[in-house]
């Protein structure tokens, strides 16, 4: 019987969506022979922690759900007994990589891989703690359905199990590598108020996460259908595409990576602080031309009060910024994964770490002038907004060079944590993701 694992990473006070998560654990086990290891990774403080705990003993016993509640402490020891067993020479920095301190979407997923592997799942299913699920007519919805229906299949078995598909005939044979949807409700990227204050500044800004060769016409369609998911129409009925994914149409509060062809082959960018970071695999899959199903079961996005005032505006806002300071490195390595197609690959079909990792090493030489540009466009755009836009334009004044190297910084990371990230894999599934306890004597 195969194993799963459904994984919430989180910072945030969320027992509803545990209890929802649990949910859906259980919508998996009733409807597919499958063993599901329920993982929260709990980076918040003791008394949240606490009441996720409660959530977690709540859910009803099955047999084959398992849930796991690792808080920080916890995943720190799973990861130095990983990190020291994987053989290489940088065990330190390889575990500042997987747990930093600070914020960083890539690395959070990133441990939910590795201690995946240590479970023996087959593939990672990841949902975020400020969404939920939509319903209809008294039913909830959970995309693990149409994860579960496709996911490591090959492409021409899952035909089956979907609505339609575009794929190639020349691509049937390869497994599907991903399946995931997008989000209704509100902007993924809190800049919905710059949005609503001023048009124009809000094109200026968005348009900042194009290729500065862009033409106009390329940034204004690019603003258009940034951060804005599936819209806003609720769930009806469903539908799924067995296709090459389009990047734009999936977010990764809605997705699942299947192991040994993607997650277990090339990590996420562990850059601390920049949203966006966490995207690169959905990019690889789509420019390695790997199979995926996009369907319609999208996730409701919100927002929680902290990243709107005070410290929570000036850290959310930094995080957008370095977004865009990333883009000059992205934009660089998705161009060239473009060009270089089914090269990516293995002889089986597997993504080939060797070759993302030289291409994120290589970036790292690029010249700085276009970040430089695109923090002078920042800086205008948010003293045009002034308030507090203003007061983070001041902040920012003062960190550009700092915040110009940690965006070249970030991808050398990359490079390296991909560079060592099977052998890491591999000492995963040889590490019990908890020690066991200490008989007494």
């Amino acid at each position: 019987m195969r194993s799963i694992c459904l994984t919430l990473p989180t910072n945030r006070h969320c027992p509803d969506t545990i209890t929802a998560l649990g949910e859906e654990a259980a919508c998996a086990a009733a409807h597919f022979d499958i063993d599901v290891h329920l993982l929260v990774l709990d980076s918040c403080p003791p008394e949240d922690h606490a009441a996720h705990a409660e959530a977690l003993r709540r859910l009803p016993p099955h047999p084959r759900i398992t849930a796991h509640h690792l808080d920080e402490a916890a995943q720190r020891d799973f990861l130095e007994r990983v990190t020291a067993r994987s053989g290489s020479a940088k065990p330190e920095l390889l575990l500042d990589l997987m747990l930093p301190d600070g914020l960083s979407y890539g690395a959070c997923t990133n441990r939910a891989f590795l201690i995946a592997a240590a479970l023996g799942c087959e593939s990672v299913h990841r949902r975020d703690s400020d969404s939920r699920y939509q319903s209809v007519d008294g039913r909830t919805v959970f995309p693990v359905h149409h994860e579960l229906l496709s996911l490591g299949r090959r492409a021409a078995d899952a035909v089956s199990g979907v609505t339609e598909s575009d794929l190639a005939d020349g691509l049937l044979a390869r497994r599907v590598a991903m399946v995931g949807s997008s989000f209704v409700g509100e902007l993924s990227v809190d800049i919905a108020r710059i949005r609503d204050t001023d048009p124009g500044v809000y094109h200026d800004v968005v348009s900042l996460w194009a290729p500065e060769d862009w033409t106009p016409e390329q940034k204004r369609d690019l603003v258009e259908e940034s951060f804005a998911g599936a819209g806003t129409e609720p769930f009806a009925a469903d539908h799924s595409l067995l296709t090459v994914v389009d990047p734009m149409r999936v977010d990764m509060c809605n997705i699942a990576f299947h192991g040994e062809t993607v997650s277990e082959r090339v990590p996420l960018p562990p850059a601390r602080d920049t949203i966006g970071s966490d995207y690169f695999l959905i990019h690889l899959v789509h420019d390695a031309r790997l199979p995926g199903v996009l369907h319609n079961r999208n996730i409701v996005n919100y927002y929680t009060g902290e990243r709107r005032t005070g410290p929570g505006f000036l850290a959310y806002q930094t995080r957008f910024a370095k977004f865009l300071l990333s883009m000059l490195y992205f934009h660089f390595v998705y161009d060239r994964m473009a060009e270089a197609g089914d090269t990516l690959l293995d002889e089986d079909g597997r993504a080939r770490p060797a070759a993302v990792a030289a291409l994120a090493r290589e970036s790292t030489g690029l010249d700085t002038a276009e970040n430089v540009r695109r923090l002078d466009a920042l800086d205008t755009a948010y003293r045009r907004l002034g308030g507090p836009y203003a007061d983070f334009a001041d902040l920012l004044a003062g960190r550009r060079e700092r915040l110009l190297d940690e965006a070249r910084g970030d991808m050398a990371d990359f490079a390296l944590l991909t560079e060592a990230w099977q052998g890491l894999v591999a000492a995963a599934k040889a590490t019990p993701p908890v020690r066991p306890p200490v008989a007494p004597r």
